[in-house]
């Protein structure tokens, strides 16, 4: 399980540095792709082969199963670590996530979260304002804390 919040940057190569506690958890190639929110999603290859099974079952008649297939698949590619625990992202995910210096690395459940501090930060600030209301709408879910 991945969890905690941990500061780090991009440098001017799109390499940033995998917090030691994540690297034996991802293994030695993992999947990072564009997520919600303007963020990058970043899975073991398992967690990645049961996503994978849940998204081919959506169905393909449907317009936006479609569109986020595409979204979701188009922006994948498979990375590894090099000696020092770095990954090298790929220019088109540092764009969508708006990489470019400072950013947030989050463990979160199953998988890494990867964003921009700046992004990050208004996210948190506004999601921490409704945190309370969030809480309440998950009891549909059945779920309680």
């Amino acid at each position: 399980m991945f969890m905690g919040e941990y500061q780090h940057t991009v440098d001017d190569k799109g390499r940033m540095i995998i917090p030691a506690k994540f690297r034996d958890a991802l293994g030695p190639q993992f999947v990072v792709t564009r997520g919600l929110d303007n963020c990058l999603f970043v899975y073991p290859k398992e967690e990645w082969a049961i996503l994978e099974q849940k998204l081919k079952s959506l169905p393909l008649m449907k317009s936006d199963a479609r569109a986020f297939t595409r979204f979701f698949f188009s922006g994948a590619t498979e990375c590894e670590l090099d000696k020092q625990g770095r990954v090298n992202l790929p220019n088109t995910l540092c764009e969508y996530a708006k990489l470019d210096k400072d950013c947030v690395v989050l463990g979160v459940s199953n998988r890494v979260e990867i964003w921009s501090k700046e992004v990050w930060e208004s996210y948190f600030k506004q999601s921490e304002a409704s945190f309370n209301e969030i809480a309440e709408k998950l009891v549909d879910f059945n779920f309680d804390l």
